[in-house]
């Protein structure tokens, strides 16, 4: 029997996120739709069988410093959230292989997808990079909007392709906040190596 999921919507500077986790840990983490309804109508699209916990208080400890650590990242804090435990088991493994390295991005800096694909050892996998990253279930946890396709002519980056809520309007504000956060210029991040 599978474990009961519980799931929680909780305010941020750019909206209501929400997250998701069983007894195993955080199973997903939701970037904010356009109001407090409609991620929660998300939330339960994602989770059918999740149980919605409304209370703050009443959250697993692990639980509350998730949520804490994404308010203040998307308040502009430099935070990496690596501190946040994910249970990843329904993950596929190439995927998790991507998002654990995606996770270790430092925040201000970005990959492109063939970079790193590169840097796994698979310098021909940009594609299935894209795609991993394009089904992250724990956004922003997981910073896949820091990973994006590569330089196109007269362009720094490929911001095509953003599958959060908001799109690559969303992804350009995280990025600016980030790049707010460690003291550089709106599309100055810099690349990992």
């Amino acid at each position: 029997m599978a474990p009961q999921v519980f799931f929680h919507c909780y305010p941020t500077v750019l909206g209501h996120c929400g997250i998701a986790w069983t007894e195993r840990g955080i199973v997903g983490s939701q970037l904010p739709e356009e109001s407090l309804s409609v991620t929660r109508d998300r939330m339960r699209v994602r989770y059918p069988a999740g149980r919605e916990e409304t209370d703050f208080e009443r959250l697993p400890e692990p639980v509350k410093q998730a949520c804490l650590g994404v308010r203040a990242l998307l308040a502009g804090e430099a935070r990496d959230l690596l501190e946040v435990e994910l249970d990843d088991s329904a993950v596929p493994a190439f995927d998790r292989e991507v998002l654990a390295f995606t996770r270790r991005i430092p925040v201000g800096q970005t990959l492109t997808y063939g970079e790193v694909a590169s840097r796994l050892g698979q310098p021909n996998a940009a594609r299935a990079v894209g795609r991993a990253e394009g089904h992250n279930p724990f956004a922003p946890i997981v910073p896949c909007h820091r990973v994006m396709g590569a330089p196109t002519a007269g362009k720094a980056a490929n911001l095509t392709g953003f599958s959060a809520p908001g799109g690559v309007v969303t992804k350009l504000k995280i990025l600016a906040i980030e790049a707010r956060a460690t003291g550089q210029q709106v599309g100055e991040q810099q690349d990992l190596f």
